[in-house]
């Protein structure tokens, strides 16, 4: 019998699939009372409620899989369910719809002022001039990020006949065309749009995307909705825009802390709020147990599940083998990711020496994960990352290589985008450690690790010296410096490393310096 744990309230609907098999014995209990027990359940399905901590995974010891029925894993400790040989699956499609729909209800409400209406006739008001509003209907849309919920928002704004132009730094023309929607800059977005929708998730990048600076590049009377996460709109600088009368109105579902009980912006006339009740329907609720459930009983059966968001399980041995180049890989794609700010359409790995007589699917799966995290709206890691790239219009490729270049085992990769390709390198040398040996035909050698910034430049006196004076006017120390070139007065790169994270003002000089092409940073 394969016994499942569900630790949170779950309605017997979503659990039917499970409930209905004669080989699967359920019990509804939370974590603490069935204490005695937790060492002979095969699975656990859980919501927001229960934490999936170290210690409830040594607890379980018959544990195999764990089932979210939701979209955030936060509550999951996905480390450790890898290395104690847990899967751990959610919900990812189940409250697509019900976001996209909160989302425009948001939208319709704000250009129609009926929260504020609402409140003015229960108060015995019948003031119709005083919430004049405007059409949907030829008004431009501005998403940014278009994942599965930008994509149904596009969708409805299409048919209200709106114009919807989209920033996503993974959205190709040919993916753009097909969904009907206009493929833009950042800026770009922010100078047409009358209404701007954020659906990214919430990184280092996206933390106060929207702010003072971008703001202001907006239409006076923007409206701006965040049914995302809080924090990818600064509220300080929202709500110094609400008072100027810049923006002329604001919809949030969701705030940088919740509940937002002291925050100015719930308060303003100009706002509407809701209690983060994107996910919020009955169907969404069912549907994201009735996945997780019949995920379940296809992992109980001996299937493969679809959802899966971690390193399947594997022998200790393997594991001990595959974890340095694994661990390698997933660093070299987000250095790749970071170096390449363009939309992309392949992604080719090659691999030659001792590396690929190991399974190298594996590596090439942490090296997409690293490429494609944090650049999209819905967990990816080495499981999905394959899924979620095809879903993005990227194709990827993997190849055994017989020839030879010196090293014991390499790793190349070359991405190909709408306006370039970037190629690089890399090579891990047991006991010594990751060397990335060349960057877009460049001989170079650096450890990818850290606070990197990598440049490209013209080779000419004084570049150098150009960049080191700016760090010192600013009080930086560069840790390290590797530095190509191809030939005299051609291009040439520079890969500088530093223990913190280089300002954007500083970032700014840099760019302004003859003779430099370009300034990234690269955060590993």
């Amino acid at each position: 019998m394969f016994r499942v744990l569900v630790s949170d309230k779950m309605s017997n609907d979503g659990l039917l699939p499970l409930l209905e098999s004669d080989f699967v014995e359920i019990v509804q209990k939370n974590v603490a009372e069935a204490e005695d027990e937790l060492h002979t359940f095969d699975a656990l399905l859980v919501r927001s409620a229960t934490k999936v901590t170290k210690e409830l995974y040594e607890k379980m010891t018959s544990l195999k899989i764990v089932g979210r029925a939701g979209v955030g894993v936060d509550n999951i400790d996905i480390d450790e369910a890898t290395k104690h040989g847990v899967i751990v699956i959610n919900a990812p499609n189940g409250n697509t719809i019900s976001t996209a729909e909160h989302t425009f209800a948001m939208i319709s409400s704000l250009m129609r002022h009926i929260p504020q209406a609402n409140i003015s006739v229960k108060s015995k008001e019948w003031n119709r001039g005083a919430y004049v509003g405007a059409e949907l209907y030829g008004k431009s849309l501005g998403i940014v990020g278009l994942g599965k919920i930008g994509s149904e928002i596009a969708q409805r704004a299409r048919a209200f006949g709106m114009t919807v132009n989209v920033f996503d730094p993974f959205l190709t023309k040919e993916r753009a065309e097909k969904i009907g929607v206009n493929a833009k800059s950042l800026d770009e977005v922010l100078e047409v749009s009358d209404i701007i929708t954020v659906h990214t998730p919430l990184t280092k990048e996206t933390r106060g995307l929207l702010n003072k600076e971008t703001i202001a590049k907006t239409k006076k009377g923007v409206r701006l909705v965040n049914c995302a996460r809080g924090g990818i709109i600064n509220e300080a600088d929202l709500l110094e825009a609400l008072e100027s009368g810049h923006v002329a109105g604001a919809a949030l579902d969701v705030f940088e802390v919740e509940p937002p009980t002291d925050n100015p912006l719930v308060d303003h006339p100009h706002v509407i709020a809701t209690p983060h009740l994107g996910a919020s329907t009955k169907e969404a609720q069912l549907n994201v147990a009735a996945q997780v459930s019949e995920e379940v009983l296809q992992f109980a059966k001996g299937l493969p599940v679809m959802s899966s968001i971690n390193l399947p399980a594997m022998t200790k041995d393997e594991f001990k083998k595959i974890q340095p180049y694994h661990q390698f890989a997933g660093k070299l794609g987000r250095l790749v990711s970071q170096s390449m700010r363009e939309p992309v359409k392949e992604v080719g790995i090659s691999y030659e020496g001792s590396i690929s007589k190991l399974e190298t699917s594996f590596i090439t799966k942490s090296l997409l994960s690293g490429f494609l995290k944090e650049r999209v709206d819905s967990t990816v890691n080495e499981v999905n990352a394959g899924m979620v790239a095809k879903e993005r219009g990227i194709s990827f490729s993997e190849k055994i290589s017989s020839s030879e270049s010196g090293y014991e085992n390499s790793i190349s990769i070359e991405v190909k985008g709408d306006l370039s390709t970037f190629t690089l390198k890399a090579t891990y040398i047991p006991h010594l450690g990751e060397r990335v040996v060349s960057i877009n035909g460049f001989n170079i050698d650096f450890y990818p690790d850290g606070h990197l910034v990598y440049i490209q430049h013209t080779d000419a006196p004084g570049v150098i010296g150009k960049v080191g004076q700016i760090l010192d006017d600013h009080d930086v120390n560069i840790a390290t410096m590797q530095v190509g070139r191809k030939e005299k007065g051609g291009e040439a790169i520079m890969m500088l490393s530093f223990d913190k994270h280089l300002e954007d003002e500083i970032v700014k000089k840099l760019t302004e310096v003859q003779d430099i092409l370009s300034v990234r940073l690269i955060d590993l």
